[in-house]
């Protein structure tokens, strides 16, 4: 074990467990101007950002990764607007914490309901995409948690600089920026520590392949809320919009088909396959996608 990453960790942990406390009672306004003030940082820093993701995308490219793999990890233009949109929306929701769901009354009148309450620590494992660390810090922080990110090695430098913008957001809404922290190493050590000390770590969910969930699902002694391997749908009804059904369609292949959403298969109910799957096969064709 690497002392210095085991001393990090430590730190890191300490630093959520009492960013934790104080996020549990943040109001929802200081949350909302935490999450507009990261996308202005988003928009203003897009100059810097895109430089610290080169030094990924050169990296990436000298070992050889793949296409789909380089387009996951590229902050362009359009990524950032999605990233800016995304804080912007889930500012504008309304605030979870203390909503209360499912309320039945007993037969003695009593009513019982439960609260919506943070976790406390969530530890996230992901892989090679940037802008899962825009995702994950504005949703555990809409619903009062702080969080450990721990994400590729081959996005290292554009997740240590979205870091730094997510930090400052939190400050200038006055939460305590250790709400949200990147690991700052690419020891892989780290994911051990994170999973093996549950006094610092409520949770962990990963996000990546079949060989880190299975790693995790072995070793965590954190709780861990995991996925498997999955087969993305996309079902076209006879009463669907056919026209619509076909722009969804192919948004949902072709919009990145290297992300884990896109879609992998295609079900047509059999009263309109005959009419429309030959215009959605002559759409796919005409993007290089084939239909088997």
């Amino acid at each position: 074990m690497n002392t210095t990453t085991a001393f990090s960790m430590q730190t890191l942990g300490l630093q959520a467990r009492q960013a934790a406390r104080i996020l549990r009672s943040a109001s929802g306004a200081a949350k909302a101007a935490a999450l507009r003030s990261m996308a202005d940082g988003l928009r203003t820093r897009r100059a810097w950002l895109q430089t610290e993701n080169e030094h990924d995308l050169r990296a990436a490219a000298e070992r050889g990764l793949d296409a789909p793999m380089m387009d996951r990890l590229r902050l362009s233009d359009r990524a950032l607007d999605l990233m800016i949109e995304g804080l912007l929306q889930i500012a504008a929701m309304p605030d979870p914490i203390g909503s209360l769901s499912e309320t039945t009354t007993r037969p003695n009148g009593m009513r019982v309901a439960r609260m919506r309450v943070p976790l406390g620590v969530i530890g996230i494992i992901y892989e090679s995409r940037p802008n899962v660390t825009i995702d994950a810090a504005a949703l555990c922080l809409k619903s009062g948690n702080a969080t450990i990110l721990r994400g590729g090695s081959e996005a290292f430098h554009s997740n240590r600089a979205l870091g730094t913008i997510i930090q400052a957001g939190l400050e200038a809404a006055g939460l305590p920026p250790h709400a949200v922290q990147v690991v700052d190493t690419t020891d892989r050590a780290a994911v051990g520590e994170m999973i093996t000390h549950p006094e610092w770590i409520d949770v962990i969910i990963p996000r990546g392949g079949k060989g880190l969930i299975a790693r995790l699902a072995d070793e965590s002694r954190v709780p861990l809320i995991k996925h498997l391997e999955g087969n993305c749908h996309v079902y076209v009804d006879k009463a669907a919009d056919l026209d619509r059904a076909l722009d969804i369609a192919i948004n949902a292949k072709t919009y990145r088909t290297g992300i884990c959403g896109a879609m992998e298969t295609l079900l047509v109910h059999a009263d309109v396959a005959a009419a429309w799957l030959p215009r959605a096969g002559a759409r796919f064709a005409g993007l290089g996608v084939e239909l088997r």
